[in-house]
């Protein structure tokens, strides 16, 4: 009979206990429904949760619209529609009729009464698995009073949704978390990010990685950026489901939106946004981005440097990428066009691609200014030419502090600075102590020791990379190629010479080129191939003449035109 009284007085503690426990804890459920007893005392901000339910008064529960019913949807959390939290909120819940949905996603929408740094909304795609649908929600902005909206997808229509229950959360905990949300699309994608938060800090230049399990190395993202009236996109590869890109944000001090789009699997050439980032950048530096074309896609272009444009250089720059081997005319694409262009002046220089990469640099040769740089990838042809086309992929400005040298650098075909040319040049000019005299020697140099190629001509059969190097080795050439190498040799010894461009002959005269030199301060033409010899019965007759070096303009108009010079 002790024995029993006993147990009766236990259990009857046991009971008051438990009841005092849920009646200590019953607040705190109502914020996440995983807060421990244990961890209330250490969490101040639990303490807040329960003074602002008190404040709330009596809490009202949860109300569902008339679609649950329809669909059999029922939420178990939250349970009740306006009450306080610590940091978070769980919504869960179950759908009786789930597969007759038109959408597997729940459509969860979170407001702030007030606009913060990180935004005033943010919405969350929650998957229906198996009936269930489970989210936790952050609260973006910190502390504050938060609207959450719950939708659930249509039965009838595709992508339409119908509210099925909203309620109001006070967040009574300041620190400020904004969840990576994915889109139904991002989720399709299989995205991941390296970030857990969609709300970061940078400071002019934003490292993105992440992977997407669902696409291949056929497939491609594109960013998008937005800041005020600034906008900006680009396309990025994906590498064995990885992609990887450092974006800079180019609008200065504050926060940039960013979109991660991937491919729409219904529409070609066509992306969907995956997810947004805003990162809040501590920089006041602008930059101007690089505006990219659809070549720039077509052809598997990567620009690994520059990403941006508006850099100072000191009249040398480079350019790091590569062309991906499975596009269209990717193994085809042997070198790179480089357009410089400050006002009037415009410059053509060329960089070879090899084993599909490319890293090189080129001259801002006229002075110091502002500079449009255009990147092109070659027309890719079954026939010769004798002119190259050329498409861009990218155009960005460069600010340049090198002096005008234009005249004097290394260009397109002229490889002034080869060792081999050096050496050539100091042999042909030993002994000879004006400038006048030295270029009078390079003149006869070129003029006897290269024969016109007839064949070359009367095929079209120019390249890219002709030169005068590829012409001192091969001691034949065209008019351009005798060009070349007089005006390499000529600057190989600090003597300013420039390409002309013109046409010359009889009755129908033809595309021709030549050279002038600045000697002591005026400016010489040089006609290498004329002083060379003459074609006869569709041969080359070498006949070495002087006449074409400095000649009487007089009589030299009366066959050659001038028509600009080309850099």
């Amino acid at each position: 009979m002790r024995k029993n009284n006993r147990s009766s007085l236990m259990a009857l503690f046991g009971l008051l206990v438990c009841f005092l426990f849920v009646a200590a804890c019953s607040d705190s459920n109502v914020s996440s429904g995983e807060t421990k007893a244990h961890n209330k005392e250490e969490d101040p901000y639990e303490k807040e949760v329960m003074k602002k339910n008190k404040e709330l008064g009596e809490l009202k529960p949860l109300e569902l619209t008339s679609y649950s019913e329809e669909i059999g949807a029922t939420i178990n959390e939250p349970t009740y529609k306006d009450f306080a939290v610590n940091g978070k909120v769980r919504v869960n819940g179950e759908i009786e009729k789930y597969q007759d949905l038109k959408s597997s996603y729940v459509w969860i929408k979170v407001r702030s009464s007030e606009e913060g740094p990180a935004g005033r909304q943010l919405e969350y795609y929650t998957p229906i698995k198996d009936g269930k649908f489970k989210q936790d929600i952050h609260f973006f902005n910190g502390k504050g009073e938060y609207s959450i909206s719950v939708q659930l997808p249509s039965k009838d229509r595709e992508d339409y949704y119908y509210e099925t229950a909203s309620f109001t959360v006070h967040n009574v905990n300041p620190e400020a978390d904004r969840d990576v949300t994915l889109t139904p699309f991002g989720q399709d994608a299989g995205l991941t990010l390296s970030t857990k938060s969609s709300y970061v800090k940078g400071d002019e230049v934003f490292s993105l990685k992440g992977e997407a399990a669902e696409l291949t190395d056929e497939d491609s993202m594109m960013l998008r950026m937005k800041k005020d009236s600034e906008n900006w996109k680009h396309v990025i590869p994906i590498k064995d489901g990885e992609f990887s890109y450092d974006i800079p944000l180019f609008y200065g001090k504050g926060v940039h939106e960013l979109e991660v789009l991937v491919p729409d699997e219904d529409r070609e050439n066509y992306y969907q946004t995956a997810t947004t980032i805003l990162i809040d950048n501590a920089s006041a530096r602008v930059m101007s981005p690089i505006d990219y074309s659809e070549t720039f896609r077509e052809r598997g272009v990567t620009l690994e440097s520059p990403q941006f444009g508006g850099e100072e250089s000191d009249g040398l720059y480079k350019i790091k990428g590569s062309i991906d081997p499975m596009a269209e005319f990717g193994p085809e694409t042997t070198h790179i066009y480089i357009t410089t262009k400050k006002g009037e002046d415009e410059a053509l220089d060329v960089i070879p691609v090899e084993d599909f990469t490319f890293d090189d640099s080129f001259y801002l040769r006229f002075g110091p200014g502002t500079y449009e740089v255009t990147l092109s990838v070659p027309e890719i042809k079954e026939e010769n030419s004798d002119y190259f086309r050329f498409f861009g992929f990218a155009k960005f400005e460069v600010e340049s502090t090198g002096e005008d040298k234009r005249d004097l650098l290394p260009s397109r075909g002229v490889q002034s600075d080869s060792p081999e040319i050096k050496k050539q040049v100091e042999t042909v000019t030993a002994r000879k102590t004006s400038d006048r005299d030295k270029a009078k020697a390079i003149y006869d140099y070129v003029a006897k020791n290269i024969s016109y190629d007839v064949e070359k001509y009367e095929n079209d059969d120019f390249n890219w990379d002709d030169s005068a190097l590829k012409t001192l080795q091969s001691k034949t050439g065209v008019c351009q190629d005798y060009a070349y190498l007089a005006i390499a040799m000529l600057r190989a010894i600090d003597i300013e010479a420039r390409f002309v461009d013109g046409r010359a002959g009889g009755i129908f005269p033809g595309r021709h080129a030549w050279v002038e030199a600045n000697l002591d301060g005026e400016w010489v033409t040089l006609d290498p191939t004329w002083g060379s010899g003459y074609l006869k019965d569709g041969q080359f007759v070498p006949a070495f003449n002087e006449d074409y070096f400095d000649p009487d303009m007089n009589e030299f108009k009366k066959t050659h035109t001038r028509t600009g010079v080309s850099y």
